[in-house]
């Protein structure tokens, strides 16, 4: 029995030593009665162990993107669900469970994830059926793998425990295997390390069968992540006291860092810069589209004339791509995972039951289109959107005028009025022919707003509609939210709370049929999940070298070179431009009254921070980035605001209006900084102490 004592996750066994040696058997070992030398003798055994290793990761609880209910992914200030969950993550109501059992299964199935891939790489070397090479791309993969689980751990909980990777011998005493936190810095190394031997395994590009395991720049990727959030104020020694008073452990041994270091941004930045030489990937985009005519592809969605990029062809300008199409087809399942520049790592086409399918279903309006119709958006993302010329929307978060935090970050014009007419529609082209009604608060907006945001209005193409005896469907149709109308509000939980939907992982062939058949996702486009792609890597370069007041110079990933990292004007432009010409957009410094944009260092950071909102939305990000920043206190307890869903078509104006949404709760209080460690993992191990806010076991 000795041959099977490895790594031993804190959740299972524990409490009850007697029953280790069962569970090993029947979890680690599929099922059967073998050793692990049988499993790592044997090829096809050895690949099922890895196989299990990854499929912790397509667990709802441990999604980036995903549907709802299982992970606080959907429970920030620019999204929501009108039921599964909601109320409770936003208005705190959840025990250190977590909803749903979040927190719990967060943790346990990062730890059997870990485990399994400890396994692995410990036995690995014993199986002589693969080649040297084989098992080196092997252990790369592990290594990724192993990283992944701690980085999902150490974001939702802040400082984690670090098992040794030599593994642990369940026949200790209790005491013996109650392993303390490790400071977030410990944290944030060993992380680092295991991806920086990862990368020195793994391969840089995959074949088509293989686009879901990762490459040598998911695993330097994943590493600038983990170290921006390591060098972000609630991570750099600028946590508020209530949070960093209470991460000690019982030794009194400090969680957190007492001071700022600077340095942690530049290398961050380096981080970054090693996955942009690879020269491996890029930001992907569609080229412009001859075939007019087809209202749900567009011949494009024209940005403005007279910039430095609209006489420029890819990658200076946008003169030869369609930014609408370019941005869409990133998500809505268009392009297949191999010919994506853009994605560094996806779990693959992800079908599970909280997945990206699922979470559609939901955005899909109710009639017209059989989805549930309550994923929906607020106003302030809404307005986080830019003009089509770069500039703000009138009224922008006009709702928020005088709330601190809020300074520079409204306009104070009133918002549009009035409706698109027939004789309009030739000056918005970006409605297509079915635009007459729309507000004219949402015409001549980017093209990203476009490809994300259901206004109310809009068209859903809906072209696998079907006309049978089972079905009366149409394709592209315009839907409204008016109250009384087909997609308005109802005395249920399935209506858009704010009037304003989502149609980021849309495809124009979407459609379901939930009426006869929940979570109907049969004619529903297979989503890439993206996990990390490559315009993160772009910002996370741009927000790092902003943060810099000296110069440093930083080892490349495998030493090779240096990196003279300082606050360059030329290189944050390198990770700002690609993304802003990719959106049909001018650069921050060429719009009206951000002039000086990249001179201030205050100036540009609210700038970053807006293009991650929009850039990034519905990827898994703003959650986590609001709490990075310190700014979830503010953030997350203006109210949320949205269209009058009590106002009938004959009341558009009032409809148009944001009203708050008294349905959706806002708070943040000191226990939503970090997410509760559940009182059963705590009784497992005498040795961790809770998260702030939360309580112990009695």
């Amino acid at each position: 029995m000795k041959k099977i004592i490895t790594i031993l996750s804190f959740v299972v066994g524990l409490t009850s030593l007697t029953g280790c040696s069962d569970y090993l058997d029947s979890d680690y070992l599929f099922d059967e009665r073998m050793t692990i030398e049988d499993v790592f003798s044997n090829r096809d055994y050895t690949n099922r162990w890895l196989a299990r290793g990854y499929s912790y990761l397509s667990n709802g609880y441990l999604q980036d993107v995903c549907s709802k209910r299982n992970y606080p992914f959907n429970f920030a200030d620019d999204m929501y669900y009108g039921d599964g969950g909601y109320k409770e993550w936003k208005s705190g109501q959840y025990s250190e469970s977590g909803v749903n059992n979040s927190s719990s299964g967060i943790w346990k199935n990062a730890y059997l994830g870990i485990r399994q891939v400890s396994i692995f790489l410990n036995n690995i070397d014993k199986n002589k059926e693969f080649s040297e090479e084989e098992i080196t791309d092997f252990k790369g993969q592990a290594h990724f793998l192993r990283a992944y689980y701690y980085w999902l751990m150490l974001r939702a909980f802040g400082p984690i425990p670090i098992i040794p990777d030599e593994g642990v011998d369940y026949t200790q005493e209790y005491d013996e295997l109650a392993f303390p936190r490790n400071s977030y810095d410990e944290c944030v190394d060993y992380i680092t390390s295991e991806l920086l031997k990862a990368a020195g395994r793994l391969p840089l590009e995959r074949a088509v069968q293989d686009v879901a395991r990762p490459t040598r720049g998911a695993a330097l990727a994943l590493r600038a992540r983990v170290l921006l959030y390591a060098a972000s104020p609630l991570f750099n020694g600028k946590a508020p006291e209530m949070v960093s008073s209470a991460l000690i452990n019982k030794d009194g041994k400090r969680l957190l860092p007492e001071t700022y270091d600077e340095s942690k941004w530049a290398k961050a930045a380096a981080a970054a810069k090693d996955v942009m030489e690879l020269g491996v990937y890029d930001v992907h985009v569609a080229y412009l589209n001859t075939n007019t005519g087809d209202i749900a592809y567009p011949a494009t969605i024209t940005p403005p004339s007279g910039n430095e990029f609209s006489d420029e062809s890819w990658p200076n300008g946008w003169k030869n791509i369609d930014p609408f199409q370019s941005y869409r087809e990133l998500f809505d399942g268009s392009i297949l995972v191999s010919q994506n520049e853009e994605l560094i790592f996806t779990r693959g086409n992800n079908q599970s039951g909280e997945s990206i399918g699922i979470m559609v279903v939901h955005q899909l309006p109710r009639n017209g289109a059989g989805g549930y119709g309550s994923q929906g958006m607020t106003q302030k993302q809404c307005d986080a959107y830019y003009m089509n010329d770069g500039t703000d929307c009138p009224g922008m978060n006009d709702m928020y005028k005088g709330v601190a935090g809020y300074q520079g970050r409204y306009d104070s014009r009133p918002r549009e009025e009035g409706y698109v007419t027939e004789s309009e529609l030739a000056d918005y082209p970006e409605l297509g022919p079915l635009g007459i009604g729309v507000s004219k608060q949402y015409v001549k907006r980017e093209p990203r707003f476009y490809a994300s945001v259901g206004y109310n209005g809009s068209t859903w193409h809906l072209l696998n509609a079907l006309k049978d005896n089972d079905h009366n469907e149409e394709k592209n149709i315009q839907v409204f939210y008016y109250r009384g109308g087909n997609n308005g509000y109802v005395n249920s939980s399935y209506w858009l709370q704010t009037g304003i939907g989502i149609k980021k992982y849309v495809h124009p062939n979407d459609i379901s049929y939930t009426q006869k058949n929940s979570y109907d996702v049969s004619r529903i486009e297979k989503k890439p999940d993206p996990a990390i792609r490559y315009a993160e890597i772009l910002l996370i370069y741009a927000e790092a070298l902003n943060e810099l007041t000296g110069a440093y110079d930083i080892p490349s990933w495998d030493g090779s070179k240096m990196h003279p990292v300082k606050r360059d004007v030329v290189e944050m432009k390198k990770g700002i431009r690609p993304i802003r010409i990719r959106a049909g957009l001018p650069d921050f410094d060429k719009v009206r009254g951000h002039e000086a944009a990249y001179d201030d260092a205050n100036e540009f950071r609210m700038m970053l921070k807006r293009e991650r909102q929009i850039e990034l939305f519905a990827e898994g990000h703003r959650y986590w980035d609001l709490r990075r920043w310190l700014d979830a206190p503010v953030e997350e307890t203006t109210p949320v605001y949205g269209c009058n869903m009590l106002a009938t078509k004959e009341m558009a104006d009032q409809f148009h209006t944001p009203v708050m949404c008294t349905a959706l709760p806002t708070i943040f209080a000191e226990k939503m900084w970090l997410c509760p460690i559940d009182h059963a993992e705590l009784k497992h191990n005498i040795n961790l102490v809770q998260n702030p806010g939360w309580t112990n076991p009695e």
